[in-house]
């Protein structure tokens, strides 16, 4: 697509003009907006999108790897399902060597461009899976130093922070809340690539927790669960569970900080679960009569948890005027955030401090091109962290978030009030 028919169909989708203003190939060159391919591989999704300055989307591929990692569930690879909750990193490296010529090739395809086309190549290269990143970076410095275009690294992290902006004005700054299958992280979004970090996961991840307690009541045995990832069968089960049937202890009541723990709830729920599988006579790998009450506990538990260390954060922020109440945002975002049951609980206790609350879509909660494509635009637009030499840059699977200011929210001690969650 040459830039005059680009700005046509432009024009079209937004529905303006039929024409561009100018009549010129080279007055409709100025007035294009600028391209970036995003590209992403940092766990087990293979995804690509091409997106402009505008933020439309104008072509995206993705391949997932869920349905060959939960065939793998019951393999005798014990190590890589307790490490990764349930992704093999050599499989899902081999995968995204397998797929990402293809989706990259796809996404251009439907957008209609060509690589020439692009103004920047943008990748996730921290923090995720080793071996999967490597894959992403390897491929995008070839392409970026046979087209010779300008490469721009993307924090996973901040690029699932930022995708709100693609879809809604949002303005800086914001609190986000990142709930994934690897993180769980609070923090203000102050610019493009300014963030203060408030409060994060001491261990597990609510996703890798949801993962495990799901394989553990063999959910996948569940004839409506099959073809679902844990956390996803966990919140499908549980609708027509009781939470009430088994209380689960909430996490680090008496530390007043944004921090979260997992692990702890984990080993709690796998006594349940042993305690019951004895009572039924059940044997393990076996489904439970209780088993959606017990999920319907365990979610509500993860779910009291996030709500309580948010509401802190709340108040830290409106205390220290570090977001202002008149616009004050909570920006939900990562896989996690697709659970209607935290969303609501989210919902309540944003309604009760004044913060609006708003969450992308599902489709853009989990791991995609299109988030990496928009922080690339974010970062060409700031002019920050767009590179021209690619000497010396390397993958990071592990990757802090802003400045750390967690120890100044425990310090404050701030007291959450009692907030009847009615979920």
């Amino acid at each position: 697509m040459n830039s005059f028919t680009r700005s046509l169909w432009k024009s079209l989708k937004c529905g303006r003009a039929a024409w561009p203003r100018h009549s010129s190939a080279r007055a409709a060159e100025q007035h294009s907006p600028r391209l970036v391919l995003g590209i992403e591989t940092s766990c087990d999704d293979t995804g690509a999108a091409v997106v402009d300055e505008s933020g439309a989307v104008l072509g995206e591929a993705l391949h997932c790897q869920r349905e060959v990692h939960l065939k793998n569930t019951n393999c005798n690879s014990l190590f890589f399902l307790t490490r990764t909750g349930g992704i093999i990193p050599p499989v899902a490296q081999q995968l995204h060597r397998e797929n990402i010529e293809q989706v990259v090739k796809e996404a251009l395809s439907v957008s209609g461009v060509s690589v020439n086309d692009l103004a920047a190549i943008a990748t996730t290269v921290k923090p995720g899976l080793a071996l999967c990143l490597g894959v992403g970076l390897e491929y995008s410095l070839k392409l970026v130093d046979k087209y010779k275009k300008p490469f721009i690294p993307i924090h996973h992290m901040e690029a699932h922070a930022l995708t709100i902006r693609l879809i809604n004005q949002v303005e800086f700054p914001f609190l986000v809340l990142l709930l994934s299958g690897g993180h769980c992280i609070l923090a203000v979004a102050q610019g493009v690539s300014d963030f203060l970090l408030l409060g994060q996961s001491i261990d597990i991840a609510p996703g890798d927790m949801l993962d495990k307690v799901a394989r553990r009541l063999s959910l996948s045995k569940h004839p409506e669960c099959q073809s679902m990832a844990g956390g996803k069968a966990i919140e499908h089960v549980a609708q027509a569970g009781d939470w009430r049937c088994h209380t689960f202890r909430v996490p680090m009541q008496h530390y007043r900080n944004c921090d979260f723990s997992f692990s702890g709830l984990q080993n709690l729920v796998n006594k349940v679960i042993i305690q019951q599988e004895k009572e039924e006579g059940v044997q393990e790998g076996e489904l439970l009569s209780c088993a959606k009450d017990i999920a319907a506990a365990a979610q509500h538990a993860v779910a009291v948890h996030i709500v309580k260390r948010t509401h802190r954060a709340m108040l830290f922020c409106i205390k220290h005027s570090i977001i202002s109440p008149k616009n004050a945002t909570l920006v939900v975002s990562g896989g996690v955030a697709s659970n209607q049951y935290i969303r609501k609980g989210l919902q309540i206790v944003a309604d009760a401090n004044g913060f609006a609350f708003l969450c992308p879509p599902p489709r853009l909660c989990t791991d995609n091109g299109v988030m990496i494509a928009w922080n690339g635009i974010e970062r060409l637009r700031a002019e920050l962290g767009v590179l021209n030499c690619t000497d010396g840059i390397r993958y990071e699977a592990t990757a802090p978030l802003g400045i750390d200011i967690s120890k100044r929210v425990e310090e404050d001690s701030i007291k959450v009030p009692r907030l009847k969650l009615k979920i």
